[in-house]
């Protein structure tokens, strides 16, 4: 660490006197600043003959090798575990600037130098490059040019998003451009903190937004997030929880790798995989930053999970071995677009050692690659040392001591440098050439201004040349060999393009492919998903079905989410809907109500229509009610019957038997009103039932009352003894006339006004729908029994007064009794009748009429009749009675009999016709 410190402070101070020489030119000459020790860079030059330079960083190693901490001594870190993929996309930059220098239709004329560096996946050295680069590694006074004696027209490169960031920093501050080819974190598109940098892939904003679309297409909620601890891995993590929270998804975890080796990192990340439920697992790392994790992955035997893929690592050999397959395999996420490069497989293929002793790389990657020693060479062996949780020491290439022939044959190798069949940020390098080649074809075909109509632009020697470029790679536009168009926004990005949908599978012969199963287009406003049903997915997990990642299973039918208080959305109750309320689809936010004739079934899940309410016929306590109804009426026509074949029986004509017809016809009346109650309700029968069953109690009691008031005047002349003229029938008549014609009236009008009419009620319980009917107005309803209620206080009054008239019948008596039970069934009914609801309700008003009406009927006509029927030698004159003499004082009148003469002139009595 503190050697990094000190290649940092040498970088910066070099720097520093580069900004000195610019601001005081007047500075001495002669005074000279000499580095105390090379950068021991690695890599490719060819300046001579050339135009301008292109520069280039490639992690052709996979990291730097531990330096002495010496005080005394500044070293330059060492390189070790050679990255064959890296190593390709360097040759690749190198043939594509060779292809471009045998083109005619682009800068004809002119041709294209580059200077090629290996970061070694490292800052330490993406700044020792960027500082040659810039400065010159070998001159003794800064300049402007960079070490190859040539002007730099811009730098491609630094492969990661953290190293790209750092080479920003300082050739961003000179305003050099430079064009990332797989440097995909978003805060590069910020124009203000990186305002000299475009790209060849696509900002992981659209990656994020990619990876919530592929999740939510199948229906995971629940996802692990594992990212590496750079600028890559941490925005690329913050997009992603971004789109994951507008989506309503959730995050179960988010844990980091360790740039630099650290046990404790690394288990709390390893355990957070094997602790979560969360089965499926996005990982925003590139393949080397997450080799030790999979090593980790492996160790602690970590199957059955779907890890989703950046386009860092989703086909990087170094993670894709037949080994890892039972760990990874199944893999699924997104890459960048393949492609066909022509003529690069057989440059590739065109390198060997012996062509050129000093070059090392192209030594090392034929050690590494068939596993011996060149001889004579001074290259030493680079082993990857590791050291996983175990304690144990992970060597990636165990190097034997075998000498090289250089008789090897690079087509028997099976290696990530010669596979071709996967290019994907090797034409992103393709394209970064092509875009610095195509702006300066431009540049240099542009004679709209003056100071280009003379002279071209690079044959200038100004130092200002890769300003005078900048403009025309923001604005490029071109169209790449395989049809793909290449377009830029303003602050870099790739405004449109498209992601592989990839997923891993093994082959016949035991290796890992990269099978495409989709494809993901987008814009700058809008996006595809295309996967289509009929893709050949393979999934990792015992049932090699699709994984179900979620925190919670989802809430089946007829239950909702219920909020548990501190855990994300996705971790929920699963709660039963309410009454009245239904869920008819798995994981409802909200149970949904039923509509006012529906309601929710036992399970919940479904509407049904709601049981309708009413005392139906059919049912039994609705046919007992029908059987006594008929039965009270057929009683009643059998008391008729009686009354007209004994109608010129003295008993029968004794107190006016009109008025005894009229109540028979009353209570038969009132007995079969109470089948109007029965059955589902109508408007028609609301409107007839309580006016017929008024009417009837108004004709049966105005009846009664007839008879009553008779009984109070005999009563009355046998306590005063006098000669009283009785009340003629006529009088009777005309009570039940008047009564009668006032209830009509009042039942009229309230027919007209506020009529009664069906009502579906649903407050009591809302399970069902209840029949019934709406009474209107309830003062007139109040006023039509109300009047009823009178004319029965009036008959009990009189009768009551009457009760001790000495008779051998006693029919006042019987009337009393009768209002008796009459008062006594409906005071009972009220409070029953407010107590019950629905059916039972309807079933207890027509209890009381039908006790009332057999109240009566049994009270008023039930001694008549068995006197009639079965005593019938008590039906005469001498028992009911007759004319008596009125003069004779000791013989008292009787209920049945009160005659008198008065001045030769018979007076009938009270009772008679």
């Amino acid at each position: 660490m503190a050697s990094r410190n000190k290649c940092l402070i040498l970088g910066f101070t070099v720097f520093l006197w580069v900004e000195l020489y610019a601001q005081y030119p007047h500075i001495d000459q002669n005074v000279t600043c000499r580095l105390l020790r090379k950068f021991n860079l690695t890599g490719y030059v060819e300046a001579e003959n050339h135009s301008v330079v292109i520069g280039g960083l490639f992690p052709v190693h996979y990291r730097t090798m531990p330096t002495s901490d010496s005080d005394e001594e500044i070293e330059s870190p060492m390189c070790e575990g050679f990255n064959f993929r890296g190593f390709r996309w360097m040759k690749t930059m190198i043939h594509t600037i060779k292809e471009i220098n045998e083109r005619k239709d682009i800068l004809p004329n002119h041709t294209l130098g580059y200077q090629i560096f290996d970061n070694c996946f490292s800052i330490t050295k993406a700044m020792e490059s960027s500082s040659v680069f810039l400065t010159g590694q070998e001159e003794y006074k800064p300049n402007w040019r960079n070490s190859t004696g040539k002007f730099l027209v811009g730098i491609i490169g630094a492969g990661g998003s953290t190293m790209s960031v750092a080479v920003s920093r300082i050739v961003g501050i000179h305003r050099v451009p430079q064009v990332g080819y797989a440097s995909s974190s978003s805060i590069f598109s910020n124009d203000y903190q990186f305002p000299y940098i475009l790209r060849t892939i696509p900002s992981d904003k659209f990656q994020s937004e990619a990876i919530v679309n592929l999740i939510r297409h199948f229906g995971w909620v629940w996802v692990g997030a594992i990212a590496s601890d750079d600028d890559y891995g941490k925005y690329g993590v913050k997009f992603f929880r971004e789109e994951m929270e507008r989506a309503n998804l959730c995050v179960a975890f988010s844990e980091t790798i360790p740039k630099v080796y650290s046990n404790e990192k690394m288990k709390i990340a390893v355990d957070a995989v094997k602790s979560s439920t969360a089965k499926v697992i996005v990982l925003y790392a590139t393949d080397i930053d997450l080799s030790p994790f999979v090593l980790e992955v492996i160790h602690h035997n970590i199957t059955d999970r779907t890890w989703i893929a950046t386009e860092a690592w989703i086909t990087s050999a170094l993670i894709a071995k037949p080994e890892y397959f039972p760990y990874f395999g199944g893999t699924i996420g997104f890459a960048i677009p393949r492609s066909v490069i022509p003529g690069l497989k057989e440059f590739l293929y065109d390198v060997h050692p012996s062509k050129d002793p000093n070059d090392v790389l192209t030594i090392e990657f034929w050690q590494t690659a068939f596993n011996c020693t060149w001889p004579n060479s001074s290259v030493a062996y680079n082993v990857d040392h590791r050291v996983n949780m175990t304690g144990k020491e992970d060597r990636l290439y165990d190097m034997s001591d075998q000498l090289c022939t250089g008789e090897e044959k690079l087509e028997d190798l099976k290696n990530t440098y010669l596979d071709t069949s996967q290019l994907r940020i090797t034409n992103n390098v393709r394209q970064a050439v092509y875009l610095f080649a195509h702006a300066m074809d431009i540049l240099r075909q542009d004679d709209i201004r003056e100071e280009y109509r003379e002279k071209s632009v690079l044959e200038s020697k100004s130092i200002l040349d890769y300003i005078k470029v900048w403009p025309y790679m923001k604005e490029i536009k071109f169209v790449t060999h395989d049809g793909r168009k290449i377009e830029l926004g303003s602050n870099g990005d790739v405004l449109n393009g498209s992601y592989d949908i990839i997923n891993w599978h093994m082959d016949n012969t035991g290796e890992i492919t990269f099978v495409k199963v989709g494809e993901y287009k987008f814009t700058r406003s809008k996006y595809e998903f295309v996967l289509p049903k009929n893709s050949t997915l393979f999934w990792n997990t015992e049932s090699s079905r699709l994984p179900d990642s979620v925190c919670t299973k989802v809430c089946p039918p007829g239950t909702r989410k219920g909020i548990l208080q501190g855990q994300p959305i996705c971790c929920f109750d699963c709660i039963p809907c309410t009454d009245g309320y239904v869920s008819e689809k798995p994981g409802q936010r909200l149970c949904d109500p039923c509509g006012e004739n529906d309601w929710s079934n036992a399970e919940k899940n479904k509407c049904v229509p709601k049981h309708v309410e009413f005392l139906a016929y059919e049912e039994a306590l609705g046919f007992t009610l029908v059987i006594i109804s008929i039965f009270g009426a057929l009683v009643v026509l059998a008391v008729t019957v009686v009354y007209v074949i004994h109608r010129h029986t003295p008993l029968v004509k004794a107190n006016d038997r009109e008025l005894s017809f009229l109540i028979q016809m009353s209570l038969g009346i009132t007995v079969l009103s109470s089948m109007l109650f029965i059955g589902k309700p109508c408007n028609w029968s609301c409107k007839t039932r309580q006016v017929t069953l008024a009417l009837g109690f108004c004709l049966c009691l105005s009846s009664i009352l007839g008879k009553t008031v008779s009984l109070f005047f005999a009563y009355r002349i046998s306590i005063s003894k006098t000669r009283l003229i009785s009340m003629h029938p006529i009088f009777r008549k005309l009570i039940v006339l008047i009564c009668v014609v006032g209830e009509i009236g009042v039942c009229t009008a309230y027919l007209v006004l506020e009529p009664p009419s069906l009502f579906k009620n649903i407050e009591p319980q809302n399970v069902k729908i209840i029949f019934e009917c709406n009474e209107g107005s309830i003062e007139f309803l109040c006023s039509i029994f109300g009047f009823d209620v009178l004319l029965a206080l009036l008959c009990f009054a009189t009768t009551f007064v009457a009760r001790q008239l000495p008779d051998n019948y006693y029919e006042g008596k019987c009337i009393t009794f009768g209002m008796l039970v009459f008062f006594i069934v409906w005071i009972s009914f009220v409070p029953a009748y407010l107590s019950t609801k629905g059916k039972f309700n309807v079933a207890v008003e027509i209890f009381a009429i039908l006790a009332s009406s057999y109240g009566l009927l049994g009270c008023l006509f039930l001694p008549k009749c068995f006197i009639i029927l079965l005593r019938p030698k008590r039906n005469t004159d001498e028992t009911v009675g007759g004319r008596v003499p009125t003069v004779d004082r000791s013989i008292q009148l009787t209920s049945a009999s009160v005659s008198s003469e008065l001045n030769s002139t018979t007076v009938s009595t009270v009772l008679d016709e």
